[in-house]
């Protein structure tokens, strides 16, 4: 057998495993399911959540070993990558160092917000909006690029 069957096999059962899980949930009833989690009883719902994250974990060992393979064989997309990952790298470090420690106190949930968390928050905010800034400034550039060619 080859790969692509086993996968294919693998995914059929996780399908119908979650299929399964989900006509017992349903069949079960949304009041009972509120009732019994309520007391602590999440046995209904675990196994799909089980599944899920089964999924999950495939998907995502698959995902970076993929990527990992076709990085190391490409040295071409290698180096491209690499200078991707500096640019992002050097928009956090900016965005880090720019937004200070607010003064101001934030509470979440009646928890107060240290200065840290203040100064990561904001520095996620000013990596958004320079990412933001940085898309739509290299969207304008190209539309303006195929403009001026034809």
């Amino acid at each position: 057998m080859n790969l692509h069957k086993i996968l294919k096999i693998l995914a059929g059962l996780l399908g119908l495993l979650g299929i399964v899980f989900l006509v017992r949930i349903i069949s079960e009833g949304d009041e009972a399911i509120k009732a019994a989690a309520l007391n602590g009883d999440t046995a209904i719902v675990d196994p799909l959540a089980y599944v899920a994250y089964a999924i999950m974990a495939i998907t995502i060992l698959f995902v970076v070993i993929f990527v990992l393979k076709n990085l190391f064989t490409n040295t071409a997309t290698l180096k491209n990558t690499l200078i991707s990952v500096g640019i992002f790298a050097a928009v956090l470090i900016v965005a880090y160092v720019v937004s200070g420690g607010d003064t101001t106190s934030y509470f979440y949930n009646g928890v107060e917000a240290t200065s840290g968390e203040s100064q990561m928050v904001g520095a996620g905010l000013i990596a958004f909006y320079i990412l933001i800034a940085s898309a739509a400034i290299i969207m304008l550039l190209s539309g303006v690029k195929k403009l001026t060619n034809k």
